[in-house]
Parts: C-alpha cells; structure tokens; sequence
C-alpha cells in the first residue's frame, strides 16, 4: 500500500475530503473523487465516508484504492 502524508497548511485546520484526493494527486480530477467518494471506496479512519464534502482534519487517515493519506 502507498503511505502519503499531506500536511495542512497553517492557516487551515481542515480540508474538504473531494480536495484532499486531488491534493494528493490520488485522483486526477474532481469529478473522479466525487464518484470514488459517492460509490462507498473511500474510508475515513476505517469507516466509509460517503460525504463528498466531509472536513477532514489533522490525524485523519484516508484510504483509497491501494492509497493511505495520512493528515498532519
């Protein structure tokens, strides 16, 4: 499994989940990370996030695919 860890910036204290997959370059679009998000393949801290716009913040691990996104 690829390990990435995207850092917020210091002025955030969150991001949007469909912003966090493109960030990251997991996705290469917004519509892509909308129908990963929408059809149930994206977790948030092992559970399924379904919520396009759900606020993710530091600690948060996400997991897409063969990808874990680690927010610090």
């Amino acid at each position: 499994m690829e390990k990435i860890t995207f850092h917020l910036r210091e002025s955030d204290s969150s991001i949007h989940l469909i912003q966090l997959l493109k960030a990251a370059n997991v996705v290469y679009s917004g519509s892509e990370a909308q129908q990963l998000v929408t059809s149930g393949q994206v977790k948030r801290n092992g559970q399924v996030e379904l919520r396009k716009r759900a606020q993710i913040v530091t600690g948060d691990c996400i997991q897409v695919a063969n990808v874990e996104i680690t927010v610090l």
